[in-house]
Formats: structure tokens, sequence, C-alpha cells
């Protein structure tokens, strides 16, 4: 698994006015690219009036699904600056899209690039970001009488609790960080005197 990367939580929009022309980005983090062009075409049917809506997406967690569109500004002034504002922030699985409406002063192949750029680092300023980490997903189950002590173990471990069944048995749900696997498994070993035995479910990216 690659190293860890950064993507919107929640949709967010920003709008900055350049010489009269109005440039209103929305980004958004999205499972995969139709997901990401489910999400372009929202954009174009709200705005639809716009002289132009750009974009730029990374749709996986490893950088490699990459596309964007200058939607008919000139070639390499909009969706190339927007994407390498998501490149250089490592924002995958990350959707950005920019609408302009045209004020009547044209800024020139420099001051487009500035401005489609600059939204999207703008807006990402504002958006709220969650890094996504290398993680390994576990589930144990165990009696009830040892609910409160792992509970107490897990907290102290900086292990992040997805979810907990309470049944005939108690079975949690949770992640760790893919550095601290072998540690982590070693610990509880230790301090349950090995009547516990976490079950490794899957590796994956996960928000701590």
């Amino acid at each position: 698994m690659s190293q860890g990367y950064f993507t919107v939580s929640e949709q967010t929009e920003n709008v900055i006015v350049i010489e009269r022309s109005k440039f209103i980005c929305n980004v958004k983090g999205v499972k995969d690219e139709d997901e990401a062009k489910d999400f372009i075409d929202s954009i174009r049917k709200k705005y639809s009036l716009a002289n132009h809506n750009c974009y730029a997406y990374i749709a996986d967690d490893k950088g490699l699904v990459q596309k964007f569109s200058d939607d008919g500004e000139p070639q390499g002034t909009a969706g190339l600056p927007m994407l390498e504002v998501l490149r250089n922030k490592r924002m995958y699985k990350t959707i950005a899209v920019v609408t302009r409406f045209f004020g009547g002063i044209k800024l020139g192949t420099g001051g487009l690039t500035r401005a489609y750029g600059g939204s999207v680092s703008e807006v990402l300023g504002k958006a709220k970001i969650s890094d996504m980490q290398p993680a390994i997903l576990f589930k144990l189950t165990l009696e009830y009488d040892l609910y409160s002590h792992l509970l107490k173990y897990l907290t102290k471990q900086n292990v992040a609790i997805i979810d907990t069944q309470f049944e005939n048995s108690v079975t949690v749900n949770f992640a760790i960080k893919k550095e601290q696997e072998t540690a982590f498994l070693k610990g509880v070993a230790d301090t349950f005197n090995g009547k516990l035995c976490a079950e490794r479910v899957t590796e994956q990216f996960f928000a701590f």
C-alpha cells in the first residue's frame, strides 16, 4: 500500500472575483472516477449559463487516475493548473470544478492560470480535509467481563473504533495505523495473557 493522501470530507464552495469575472470553485471527495464525472455533470447543470465549467480530478488513492478539462479556455490555462494544485497537495479521490462567469475583461494566459489554480487553492484552504493513512482493520470478539479493560487499552493505543456489537459476546471493529500492527498485536497478547486474538479483516486507507 502506498503512502497516505488527503481528501475533502465535505463538498465545499468558494467564490473569487477577478476583473469582474466570477470564479466559483466546488471541491468534493469521491469514491471513484464515475462519481467524479457525476459531480461534474451536476455542476454543469447548476451553472448551465456559465461561460466555462473547468475541472480536474484525481479519482483513486494512488494518484494514477487523473483528468482535467479547460472547457473552452485557452489550452493549459485552467484544468492543468487546477490539477497541479491537487497533485502538489496530495489531494486524491478529489474532484475540483471551477465555474467562470466572464466579466468582460480578458485576463491573459498568465492571469487565467493564476485564477484557476488560485481558486482551487483557496477553496481547499476552507474545506474540511481528511488525512487518509494506510491502516489495518481488525475485529476482536470477547466476553463481556473483558470489554471495559479492552476499551481502556484501545483508547491508549490511538486506535479508531469503527463499531461495536453486543450480542452473546462483544465484537469490536477497529482500525490501527499499518506501522503499528506488529507492536499492537504483541501488546494485546501481553496485556490479556493470550486470552484475546485480533482477527485481521482488511487493509485500506483510513482517516484517524
